[in-house]
């Protein structure tokens, strides 16, 4: 997997987590993954076409993904219902599409699809790409991960 498509998403990640969050976000240490993700309570699938082709599946803890909530609308949330759902995947799909947006930077023409949401601990989220890239992230409220399964030129 090629820097620029880490450091597109590390950038995106950073700018969209200050600006609605007011939050920084640290990089941990990237892994590959073979097939098979670790699933969390809440994860955001956003495809990605044209140059490159593949899935970006962002997953987030229950106890995260209700604390950017309470920062973003003011309002304390219980569950992940579909206020917070919607929330999250706006969240994720901001930050998709600025990362594709960064990406054109270094010559590649892509569009991403609308986010699909999974509520609920899953064991593993896999694509048919055979092996990924994981970014594990890390906030002062959690710790979250974006998984690129991208193919490129």
């Amino acid at each position: 997997m090629k820097a620029e498509y880490v450091n597109s998403f590390y950038g995106a990640t950073q700018d969209v987590f200050k600006l609605m969050l007011d939050l920084e976000v640290n990089r941990g240490e990237l892994r590959v993954t073979e097939g098979l993700a670790a699933g969390k309570d809440a994860n955001i699938i956003i495809g990605v076409t044209g140059d490159l082709k593949g899935t970006i599946l962002f997953g987030f803890e229950k106890d995260m993904t209700l604390d950017m909530v309470k920062i973003m609308a003011g309002m304390e949330m219980e569950e992940i219902d579909v206020f917070v759902s919607s929330a999250l995947g706006e969240v994720a799909n901001i930050i998709g599409g600025n990362a594709i947006t960064n990406l054109t930077s270094y010559g590649y023409k892509c569009d991403i699809t609308p986010p699909q949401i999974i509520i609920g601990q899953h064991k593993a989220a896999s694509t048919a790409n055979e092996r990924a890239l994981v970014i594990p992230m890390k906030t002062d409220i959690g710790e979250f991960d974006i998984v690129l399964y991208l193919l490129g030129q």
